[in-house]
């Protein structure tokens, strides 16, 4: 039976993974406590214990404002940790599948990025992981990197969860509107990835595989501001219209919600390459929302 070695199971891709796997074979799922990317030499032992045909790392630095002051930790995790792996991913003859993000990119101009499109991230965090993608492509072997954006899920720390829990205690908040991207839920970025790996195995046993970067992410854009109001309105219809306290949901530009790392106004990742090369057309963003909000509804 084809083994699948998946580390960050306990995060919001990870869980998600865990599920998705299920189908391709026996799930190997590994949290913090066993696979921990701030001491990247011992994970090499880890992939030659467990003996994986896929290994799949869904474990991030994501503090994306504390990577401002802990940018060393979060290159170890994000940087240094997935080159590790994927030359231990090579060595077990194993495909290696890794997860980046839309910032690498400097959010400049207003269309979607190629995954060809020269990166300049505006922080940290974004540094690191651009690292990480350098080290994986490094390593040789087989492996796929699938860059996402605005990530989040019915569990973890994301904005979906942070809206509702403001909405329930506030009257008013504001919201940045300039900033535009594809929110994709943490289930959407796992089926995907599941149907990918598969694609991918088939091709590995035919020796047609080719190792590649691609972009993966929910249709359709929108702002955080247009993402807090479909969240509210959706939650409203499911749990009832006096279901929030908030009243009103102010839009305003990045410029007055300062934060210590800078964010790409422009989110927008073009995945012409994943629809054309695997045959995978993902679903607007508003679909993936109103799962999520329907599993949270019934967790109430």
């Amino acid at each position: 039976m084809t083994k699948l070695l998946v580390l960050g199971a306990g995060g919001q891709v990870g869980w998600e993974l865990v599920r998705s796997l299920q189908p391709l074979g026996e799930v190997v799922a590994c949290d913090r406590r066993r696979a921990d990317l701030s001491e990247p030499a011992t994970l090499g032992a880890l992939v030659a214990d467990v003996k994986p045909a896929v290994v799949v790392n869904a474990a991030a630095y994501t503090a994306v404002d504390r990577a401002e002051q802990e940018f060393d930790l979060a290159q170890t995790v994000n940087g240094v940790a997935p080159g590790i792996l994927a030359q231990a991913a090579r060595s077990a003859g194993a495909l290696f599948v890794h997860y980046s993000t839309d910032y690498v990119f400097d959010g400049s101009g207003h269309e979607p990025r190629k995954e060809s499109a020269p990166v300049a991230p505006v922080n940290a965090y974004g540094r690191s992981k651009r690292a990480g993608e350098e080290r994986v492509a490094a390593a040789g072997g087989d492996w796929l990197v699938l860059r996402t954006s605005w990530v989040y899920a019915a569990r973890g720390q994301n904005f979906v969860r942070t809206m509702l829990r403001l909405a329930a205690e506030r009257e008013s908040l504001r919201v940045v509107d300039d900033q535009v991207g594809a929110p994709t839920s943490a289930r959407l970025i796992a089926d995907a990835s599941a149907q990918l790996i598969r694609q991918a195995l088939d091709e590995r046993s035919r020796g047609s595989f080719g190792s590649e970067l691609l972009h993966l992410c929910a249709a359709g854009e929108t702002s955080w501001h247009g993402f807090a109001a479909a969240i509210l309105e959706g939650w409203r219809e499911l749990a009832g219209a006096d279901s929030l306290k908030l009243r009103e949901l102010a839009a305003i530009p990045t410029r007055d919600y300062p934060t210590p790392a800078a964010r790409p106004l422009n989110s927008r990742l073009d995945c012409t390459r994943l629809e054309e090369r695997y045959d995978l057309r993902l679903p607007d963003w508003r679909a993936g929302l109103m799962l999520v909000l329907a599993e949270l509804a019934r967790k109430d």
